[in-house]
């Protein structure tokens, strides 16, 4: 089933949950060791957003090995999804979401996915 309206303006209304589709609009799949260095926060509660994210249809995860990429749903209706992608642009020169940005670009050894998704 969609996700309801409300249910995603629920899910965006946090601040971290917020700033994780930011970035995954902005750089598409994203491993939680990648978004746990943007964010710099600690795993665990990016974990718990993500399982939101996920519990509600906005996002997807994919096992590649030992690793976990989260990227946003391909069930999303495309008026949800370029909304995403339009927040990801309009706030990528904005505070948080640059500095997340920055984070995430210069972080030593980022994971590379090994099967093609």
């Amino acid at each position: 089933m969609p996700i309801s309206l409300p249910d995603l303006f629920s899910c965006m209304a946090d601040a971290t949950r917020l700033r994780i589709l930011t970035l995954l609009g902005k750089e598409g799949d994203l491993c939680v060791c990648e978004i746990v260095h943007a964010l710099s926060d600690i795993q665990p509660k990016i974990s718990r957003h993500l399982a939101v994210l996920r519990k509600e249809g906005v996002v997807v995860d994919d096992r590649d090995g030992t690793r976990v990429f989260y990227g946003l749903s391909p069930q999303l209706p495309d008026w949800i999804r370029q909304m995403i992608l339009r927040v990801s642009e309009e706030t990528a020169t904005e505070p948080p979401y640059r500095d997340d940005l920055a984070r995430l670009r210069s972080m030593p050894n980022r994971p590379v996915r090994s099967q093609v998704a």
